[in-house]
């Protein structure tokens, strides 16, 4: 999967998670992955020890359209490394940590609500 651009509301919308991957309005997508404003990125994380400001660069690069980050670290909570925190801090992004089925959920709550919403997603089978 490469970059997948939103073109409707309802694209942005995770409309399913579990099995290892997402589903995106009506497309199902293998793996972990990135949702920004603009679309959404295969993300190359297994577990949390696999995020990197690197791979979040997408998020990152698209800063000022973004207010506020879920983070769904997969099956469990657990911190973010003290790097990324800074990184988002510097670019005045909120940052919300949690597993990925309630990261998925809020997520389409701040987007219905019409937030300037992103968020990088661990698959959970």
């Amino acid at each position: 999967m490469e970059f997948t651009e939103i073109t409707s509301s309802e694209d942005a919308f995770i409309a399913g998670y579990g099995d290892g991957g997402f589903r995106m309005g009506e497309s199902r997508f293998e793996g972990s992955m990135l949702v920004t404003p603009s679309g959404f990125y295969p993300w190359d994380v297994m577990n949390k020890d696999d995020i990197s400001i690197e791979n979040l660069k997408p998020v990152f690069d698209a800063y000022q359209s973004i207010e506020i980050l879920i983070v769904g670290m997969g099956k469990s909570m657990a911190f973010l490394p003290k790097d990324i925190m800074t990184e988002c801090a510097d670019k005045k992004i909120a940052v919300e940590v949690m597993d990925t089925g309630a990261a998925a959920r809020t997520y389409n709550v701040l987007l219905q609500e019409g937030r300037k919403v992103t968020a990088a997603l661990i698959a959970v089978e």
